[in-house]
C-alpha cells in the first residue's frame, strides 16, 4: 500500500478531533466502498492540509449522494481577500447545498493548552477560528454579493488528526474545548523535550509530512538518533507518534 493511500484510509476510518455537535462533522455520509489506486498521485500544493483536502475531496467524489459544486471560492471585499471556503457540496437527494471546511491538525499538550508543533497554532484557536470566521463565510455579507446564486443549507467541520501527552510530565488531559468534547480515541500520541528523548523505550523512525497521520510499516531508514534545533516527528516500530520538541518550545 503506497503511503497516499494509507493516509486515504485513514480519512476514512479516522475519527474526528471532537465528538460529534454540529456543526462538527464526520465523514460519515459520504462513505462508500471506493478505494484509491496504487497508481494514484498528488501533484498540488505540498502542503499537509491541501493533501488532506485532496483526499477528502476524493471521498466526496466517490459518495453516490453528493458532489462538489464549488471548491477553494474566494470571497473578496474592496480588492481584498477575505479568505476562501472549501467545499460547496451538493446532496443530490435533497438538492441543498452544504459549506464543509476541513482540517487536519496535530496538537500537543502543554499547561492544559493544546499546541501545535507551530506553537503560534493552538486547537482553541483554531476551532474558534473555524467557527466564528471560517465557517461564517459563506454567510456574510459579501458572499452574498459576490456569489447571489449559492444559498447555503448547512454548515459543517471536519477536523481530524492526533492529540499528544507527554508521559514524562504530570498532565491532567482536557476533555473539552470551547463547549465541543475531545474525542478521547484521537489523544494517542506521546510528546516529549529533548531532554526526555533518551526515556522513549523503542527507536523512533522519522516520518514524512504525507505519513504523519497513518504513520508508516517501512523501517528501512536509520532511526532518529539527532534532533538538532527543531521538532522531529517520528513513530516507533510498535506504531507509536512521537513529537521530539526543543526546549524552548512552546515559547521558543
Amino acid at each position: 500500500m503506497t503511503a497516499l493511500q494509507r493516509f486515504y484510509q485513514w480519512v476514512i476510518d479516522s475519527p474526528p478531533l471532537l465528538e460529534i455537535k454540529p456543526p462538527v462533522s464526520n465523514l460519515n455520509v459520504f462513505l462508500s466502498d471506493y478505494v484509491i489506486d496504487s497508481a494514484h498521485t498528488y501533484h498540488g500544493n505540498p502542503r499537509l492540509g491541501f493533501l488532506y483536502q485532496h483526499l477528502c475531496r476524493q471521498v466526496v467524489e466517490a459518495s453516490a449522494n453528493y458532489s462538489i459544486k464549488y471548491e477553494e471560492i474566494q470571497i473578496n471585499v474592496a480588492g481584498r481577500t477575505l479568505g476562501a471556503i472549501d467545499f460547496i457540496l451538493e446532496d443530490s437527494s435533497s438538492q441543498k447545498l452544504e459549506h464543509w471546511e476541513v482540517a487536519i491538525k496535530f496538537y500537543l499538550l502543554h499547561e492544559q493548552t493544546w499546541f501545535g508543533p507551530n506553537s503560534h497554532d493552538q486547537l482553541d484557536k483554531k476551532l474558534a477560528r473555524m467557527l466564528g470566521h471560517q465557517l461564517e463565510m459563506s454567510s456574510s455579507a459579501a458572499f452574498i454579493e459576490q456569489y447571489p446564486e449559492i444559498d447555503v443549507d448547512s454548515k459543517h467541520l471536519l477536523m481530524q488528526g492526533r492529540l499528544y501527552t507527554n508521559p514524562f510530565l504530570e498532565q491532567n488531559v482536557p476533555t473539552e474545548c470551547l463547549g465541543y468534547d475531545i474525542n478521547s480515541s484521537q489523544v494517542n500520541g506521546f510528546w516529549c523535550y529533548q531532554s526526555q528523548a533518551h526515556l522513549i523505550t523503542e527507536a523512533l523512525y522519522p516520518l514524512t509530512k504525507e505519513q504523519w497521520a497513518a504513520g508508516t510499516d517501512d523501517f528501512s531508514s536509520q532511526p532518529i538518533t539527532e534532533f538538532g534545533d527543531r521538532f522531529v516527528h517520528g513513530q516507533t516500530k510498535s506504531g507509536q507518534f512521537w513529537f521530539v520538541m526543543p526546549q524552548s518550545w512552546p515559547h521558543g
